[in-house]
């Protein structure tokens, strides 16, 4: 099925596993994201290889993230836990946080608001790292 588009020529619809959409960033190795910015919030679908480990940043901009696939280590303050498909967590913004990998690896959907300004654009690393 061809996605809809819009009169304005504007993708209204999107699929999480097109690779090709979006715009990519690679974390760090063996995380990657797709990242779809809208005015007034951002979604990135990350991609985490098993045992993946993710630097320790914050930012300002709040972020919520929903496990969709595999397991993951959630590093957040002074605290870890363990997450499975169908949790989802809220970071507040300034909060030190990060992510290792599962052994199956993982996909999470981050939700940010506002969007991140340094997502905009491909690049990599996870911004105002620590």
């Amino acid at each position: 099925m061809e996605h809809i588009v819009s009169k304005k020529s504007e993708k209204l619809l999107y699929n999480i596993d097109d690779m090709n959409s979006g715009i990519f960033r690679e974390l760090t190795k063996g995380i990657t994201t797709r990242i779809f910015p809208g005015q007034e919030a951002m979604l990135s679908v990350v991609r985490v290889e098993a045992n993946a480990e993710g630097k320790v940043h914050s930012h300002i901009e709040e972020q919520w993230g929903y496990l969709i696939k595999g397991s993951i280590i959630r590093l957040q303050g002074d605290e870890s836990f363990q997450a499975v498909e169908g949790d989802f967590w809220r970071t507040p913004g300034g909060v030190m946080h990060s992510v290792i990998g599962g052994p199956d690896g993982a996909v999470i959907l981050d939700i940010f608001a506002p969007p991140r300004a340094e997502y905009l654009k491909n690049g990599t690393g996870f911004g105002e790292e620590k």
